[in-house]
């Protein structure tokens, strides 16, 4: 017997399927934000920006920390997977963007484009996870979540 009886199997593989979706959109937003530190010194090399250099991690994480409570709000009223992947669109937006700045003020506001997007990815994941799991499973997914941060912070 299972510890979860009220889930087929094709149910539980849609879980897993989903869940592993969403992990790889977290891997993403985190692998960002500890990747783009090595590569400033090079960025404001090529952009000149030494005195913007703080704006680019603050154009971020200022937007992805206002937009955290709307996302949040929003995704309870009108569901996760819509805002979940609304966010990822954004995300990827601003990463594109930001990939193609030509100077520090494009970049700036290419990474605030790609913290609105981040804001979505943090909050909606975790909300997934209890959507999804049955309680006594729940600890465990958020420990493989907390893992990819680790992971990226290890890599990045």
């Amino acid at each position: 017997m299972t510890s979860e009886p009220y889930l087929n199997p094709v149910s539980r593989r849609r879980v897993w399927l989903v869940l592993a979706g969403v992990l790889l959109g977290m891997l993403l937003a985190a692998l960002d934000q500890t990747v783009v530190g090595t590569a400033m010194p090079r960025i404001i090399a090529e952009l000149r920006g030494l005195e913007h250099y703080a704006w680019v991690f603050t154009a971020y994480m200022l937007a992805s920390t206002v937009t955290v409570p709307i996302y949040g709000k929003l995704s309870d009223i009108y569901g996760r997977r819509r805002f979940f992947l609304l966010g990822m669109g954004i995300f990827l937006l601003g990463s594109a963007l930001s990939g193609l700045s030509q100077t520090m003020t494009q970049l700036i506001v290419f990474r605030a484009v790609q913290g609105l997007g981040a804001g979505a990815l943090f909050p909606i994941a975790l909300a997934i996870v209890g959507d999804l799991l049955p309680p006594a499973e729940r600890g465990k997914w958020q420990g493989v979540f907390a893992a990819v941060w680790g992971l990226t912070a290890i890599v990045g």
